[in-house]
């Protein structure tokens, strides 16, 4: 399992956005599942946003708070996932964020418990993306940043977005020598909205450039403010054709830091080596693209609880901490319903 935590900065550079763009572009063999959380002390912005309010605002980071306190964060986290697949399968699910930054105190013991529970969903397939907003990183929270296999910085490539990037970016790093794992994790993900290319910002700031996003505020309004993702438009836009790629970045980085902090596990795993970073196929021959056929005529799925199936699994999953001897209950998604 990856932990991807994207980091913004001022200026509000884009880090929700290209967090969900990570979130409906990461590719997924069979089996697999995404999850996004929302970790910004400062509030989430999906439930008001890209699901344009149709979700009640009674899932998310605060229940767990609550849990924890209760020793029930593990089975509590199940029942605050909101179902984003398209087709809503369940396998691109999103946990909200606060809905009111007073309540970040109350995570500040919380935050660790929920990094435990994450990386126990590993031998469930899951691979995690963090959206840390502008201040996640810091503080309690840094310890989200410390223990991700890969940190994403959101930059604009404009003069104030790259001034007020490097004394954070230089702060950031700093912390990941010293009380994380090492900084070889950290890359830039680079907004073209300014003249300075993806090389000369790498070179200047000394930090490899995982993926460049196009300026193009319609398109990313979809992923902001809501609209139907599930339009070939903007299945085939370049907005999402360069997340897919950013996401094979990423999925390298990954491999390559694991391969250095393991090498005796990652020498047994399947893929021994970082493959080469192939060229971009067409929307139509790649992993994620859409099977041929009818898109469902809704942007979002709106939660509705409903026991999900289970996932049929090649091995029983090890329970989470604290979880009791029994079989795990199925995770809740939410219900498909068409938009107006």
């Amino acid at each position: 399992m990856a932990v991807i935590a994207v980091v913004g900065g001022p200026g509000a550079p884009g880090a929700t956005t290209g967090a969900l763009a990570l979130l409906l572009a990461w590719p997924l063999q069979p089996g697999r599942r995404v999850l996004l959380v929302e970790c910004d002390p400062d509030g989430g912005a999906v439930l008001a946003g890209a699901l344009e309010g149709r979700v009640e605002a009674v899932y998310g980071l605060r229940n767990l708070a609550v849990a924890d306190r209760r020793g029930l964060l593990a089975q509590t986290l199940w029942e605050q996932l909101v179902d984003l697949s398209p087709d809503g399968s369940g396998d691109r699910l999103l946990l909200p964020g606060l809905t009111d930054p007073a309540q970040a105190p109350g995570l500040a013991y919380t935050w660790e418990p929920l990094l435990e529970a994450l990386h126990a969903l590993e031998p469930q397939g899951y691979d995690v993306i963090l959206d840390l907003g502008r201040s996640g990183a810091q503080g309690a929270g840094a310890v989200l940043t410390r223990r991700a296999d890969v940190v994403a910085v959101v930059l604009r490539s404009t003069l104030r977005g790259l001034s007020a990037t490097r004394p954070r970016l230089a702060a950031l790093r700093d912390d990941l020598e010293h009380a994380g794992a090492g900084a070889d994790g950290l890359g830039l993900l680079l907004v073209a909205e300014g003249p300075y290319p993806a090389a000369e910002v790498s070179r200047q700031f000394g930090v490899p450039v995982l993926g460049v996003l196009p300026y193009v505020p319609r398109t990313a309004r979809l992923l902001s403010d809501g609209g139907d993702t599930t339009d070939r438009r903007f299945i085939r836009s370049e907005l999402m054709r360069t997340a897919r790629t950013t996401t094979d970045q990423i999925q390298l980085l990954v491999r390559r830091r694991r391969l250095r902090l393991a090498p005796a596990v990652a020498a047994a795993e399947p893929v021994a080596a970082p493959p080469p970073v192939e060229a971009q196929p067409a929307p139509e021959s790649h992993p994620l693209a859409y099977p041929q056929q009818p898109y469902p005529q809704h942007a979002y799925p709106v939660q509705q609880p409903y026991p999900a199936p289970p996932v049929p699994q090649p091995a029983a999953p090890a329970p989470f901490p604290g979880q009791p001897p029994t079989q795990p209950q199925p995770p809740v998604y939410g219900q498909v319903l068409r938009a107006r």
